[in-house]
């Protein structure tokens, strides 16, 4: 899992690209795009909230500080860090 503490600035907006039903979580910075893998179905939410929480333990903060600002059906999500 890639360490992003360098992003975890309050009030940043992060872009994010999520895989559901991948084989493992991880969470990786390739070409300026944060990509985090998750291993939940996208239903109910549910690979949602498991790519809020992988984020936030990569940027080293708590999951209740970030919201989801927009994307909650689509891969591409933005998370606003509160």
């Amino acid at each position: 899992m890639t360490v992003l503490h360098h992003l975890a600035l309050p009030g940043a907006s992060l872009a994010v690209r999520v895989t559901p039903n991948a084989r493992r979580t991880g969470v990786e910075r390739v070409d300026g795009v944060i990509r985090i893998a998750v291993t939940e179905t996208p239903e109910d939410g549910r690979a949602t909230e498991a790519a809020r929480v992988a984020l936030a333990k990569a940027l080293g903060v708590a999951k209740t500080r970030l919201t989801l600002l927009r994307g909650a059906t689509s891969r591409d999500k933005l998370f606003r860090l509160d």
